[in-house]
Parts: structure tokens; C-alpha cells; sequence
């Protein structure tokens, strides 16, 4: 927690927590950027709102300050992350916020890019702008806990996603998994991933479910993510969903080095992006392709499928939250596991998750986890 938090005014902690709410509505569509939140007030009233837009830009201030025009001079700005200070596609959001007459600045912390990184502060305290650290730090690097992890270990946040039985199978022996969860279960699935900037499945998932991957909730179909396969040998057909309409919404294979040069070829013809990394065991280094796909500029990536790429992503530590959807029905040790064996002896050995939450999803229940250190 920053150590320079300031004594608060009525009102702080609200206008900061709706710059963190609006901050939300960029989750999925601004990576590799953070998104970032804003709200200008002056003389207690709402003068200008905004957040990082599409593609990453214009960022949050910029549009704030659009929206409160003149109004901005001598008004307080609520950032929900420290204001960019260096030039990209965008001008810095430091300097506008000085240019604009803001008199004082709220940031939760600082941004651990390295070409901010504390410097975006010093700017604006340079200025003579009052600026205050550390108001809802917490909620704010949750918030952004993609876009820190793939700048502090290169790697983007994982999610897994599961939907079971109360005994934990996706499916009955036949095979059968249509379906275990309820409607609103589903649902929910889908408005998560329309925060997440890609939706990732093994080979199996697609060969036995051929699924879209898409958001198909009303209003929302624009926020599809791209559709990650990891498929190691290019097994999936070339008539499946998520390569006949690679054209239509990204498609990244995740595949092994020197595969079979015509295969590979016939996939990017359909449009599919692949991501070669070197093999690990009989399938690819997980770790490898996650840091392949973090230097991409993924942030956000969450995991629908199956057990066994469940498992290589437990088994290599990489998991950081769990959405597990649990239905009120069991099926018995004959149906196929949610996460495969992955050969631990050891308890001592075993990841370990915090839950955060449990809530009812109609029928079902939602828990959900987080990492340990």
C-alpha cells in the first residue's frame, strides 16, 4: 500500500469507485493497454466521465476531459491508475490533465510499466497539482491484475473456467455434457468472457464440442474474444467452427514448433494466427505459450477447457483465479473428470486457491478462487 495516503474529503472514495466501475467497461477490448477509469468533479458535482476506449485509446482521461471541457480547471480528477506520462499513439494523459487546469489528482498507484512507473506522479506534482496515492489501491490492482502480471512476469492473468457436477465431471462416459449447468450459469459465462481479452480450450474440447467461443448475449456479440486453441499437432479439422470463421473473429492455434509445413499453411490460408512454442513432454510448453502469448499483448486470458489442458495449466502453476460453476446433480466416477491426472504425490506439492466468493447462479453455485503466493 502506498505510504503517501493522504487525509480523504467527503465524497473520495465514491468518485474514485466510479472511476474504478467505469474503468470496468474496457476489460477485454483495450489490451495490451490497462483500462482506466476517470471522473472530474468540481465543487462537488460530476463534471466529466470516461474510460480507455476500444483498441486502447483514447484512454480515460482523454475522454473525461473531452466531456468536462472548460469546467476541468480547478477540479479534482479520480484516475483509477497513475495518468501515462510518455508518448505512444496517444499524447500523455499527464500533460492533459495539466493543460486542462486540474487542481488536484487521485490515483489508487502506479502504474508498473517502466515508462511511467512513478514518473506520471512527478509530472503532475511538478506542475503544481496536488496529487493523492493510494484511495482504493486494492480494488484498483484487482482491477488490473491482467495488465500488472503480463508487465511484472510476462505472463497474462489465467482464469480457469469450469462448469461440473457436484463431483467435479464434465461429462458422462458416453460423453454427454449438454447440459450440466443451467441457463443462467451459461449466461454468465458468456458476459465473462466478453471481459476477457482471449478465451482458450485444448484440442479435445474442439474436436468432441466443434464450439464458436463467441459472446451470444444480446447487445454484447461485439466483444468476442480471440479463440485460442492449443492443439499441438494440428489435429482439428479444417471445416471446424473456430477455423471456418477465423476471418470473422481472431483465431489463434497454439501448435509445436516444425510441425507439418503444409498443415500449418492451410491454417493460416483460413485466416488462423499460429503461436509455435517448443514441446514439453507429447504437448506443448503451456508455460512457454502463455509467455509467448503475454509478449502478443494478451492480458486476460480465460480457460473453458478440457481437463487435460486444465491439468498442464495446474501442473505448471499458472492458474491465478478459478470460476467454478458447480450444477446440483452427480454423475459418478465413470464420467470424464474436469482436470485430468497430472501425476502429484505430494500434498506439499499441490496449488493452492483463497476463495473469494460463493453465490448462488439459479440452480448452480459459483465459488470463486484465487492463487496463493
Amino acid at each position: 500500500m502506498p505510504k503517501d495516503l493522504a487525509p480523504r474529503r467527503s465524497g473520495d472514495v465514491g468518485h474514485m469507485r466510479a472511476a474504478l466501475a467505469l474503468a470496468r467497461r474496457g476489460l477485454g477490448e483495450v489490451w495490451p493497454n490497462p483500462s482506466v477509469g476517470c471522473v472530474i468533479v468540481r465543487d462537488g458535482v460530476v463534471v466529466g466521465r470516461g474510460w480507455t476506449q476500444p483498441g486502447g485509446r483514447p484512454h480515460g482521461e482523454t475522454e473525461a476531459l473531452r466531456r468536462a471541457g472548460e469546467a476541468a480547471r480547478g477540479a479534482s480528477a479520480y484516475v483509477s491508475l497513475e495518468p501515462c506520462c510518455h508518448w505512444g499513439k496517444t499524447p500523455p494523459c499527464a500533460d492533459a490533465l495539466i493543460a486542462a487546469g486540474i487542481a488536484r489528482v487521485l490515483i489508487p498507484l502506479e502504474d508498473p510499466d517502466p515508462r511511467v512507473s512513478g514518473q506520471g506522479i512527478a509530472r503532475l506534482r511538478a506542475a503544481g497539482i496536488a496529487v493523492e496515492l493510494g484511495l482504493c489501491a486494492a480494488e484498483a490492482a484487482e482491477l488490473n491484475a491482467g495488465f500488472f502480471s503480463r508487465i511484472r512476469r510476462g505472463l497474462p492473468l489465467v482464469t480457469l473456467k469450469l462448469a461440473t457436477t457436484l463431483d467435479g465431471r464434465i461429462a458422462t462416459h458416453a460423453g454427454e455434457s449438454q447440459w450440466i449447468t443451467g441457463p443462467l450459469s451459461r449466461d454468465r459465462a458468456h458476459l465473462m468472457r466478453s471481459s476477457h481479452d482471449a478465451v482458450m480450450i485444448g484440442s479435445g474440447t474442439a474436436l468432441a464440442d466443434d464450439p464458436q467461443l463467441t459472446v451470444r448475449l444480446p447487445g454484447l456479440g461485439h466483444r468476442s474474444p480471440v479463440r485460442i486453441v492449443v492443439d499441438s499437432r494440428l489435429r482439428v479439422p479444417l471445416t471446424a467452427r473456430l477455423v471456418a470463421e477465423a476471418r470473422i473473429v481472431p483465431t489463434w492455434f497454439v501448435t509445436l514448433v516444425n510441425g507439418e509445413a503444409p498443415r500449418r499453411q492451410a491454417f493460416r490460408d483460413c485466416g488462423v494466427e499460429l503461436v509455435e512454442v517448443e514441446a514439453a513432454g507429447e504437448g506443448v510448453d503451456i508455460a512457454a505459450a502463455l509467455r509467448a502469448l503475454g509478449e502478443r499483448g494478451l492480458t486476460r486470458i480465460l480457460v473453458e477447457g478440457g481437463g487435460k489442458l486444465a491439468a498442464s495449466l495446474l501442473r505448471a502453476d499458472v492458474v491465478d483465479r478459478i470460476a467454478w460453476f458447480r450444477a446440483p446433480l452427480a454423475i459418478g466416477g465413470d464420467g470424464v473428470s474436469a482436470i485430468a491426472a497430472f501425476g502429484l504425490d505430494r500434498l506439499a506439492e499441490a496449488p493452492r486457491f483463497q476463495r473469494t466468493g460463493l453465490e448462488a447462479s439459479g440452480d448452480d453455485v459459483l465459488e470463486t478462487y484465487r492463487r496463493l503466493p
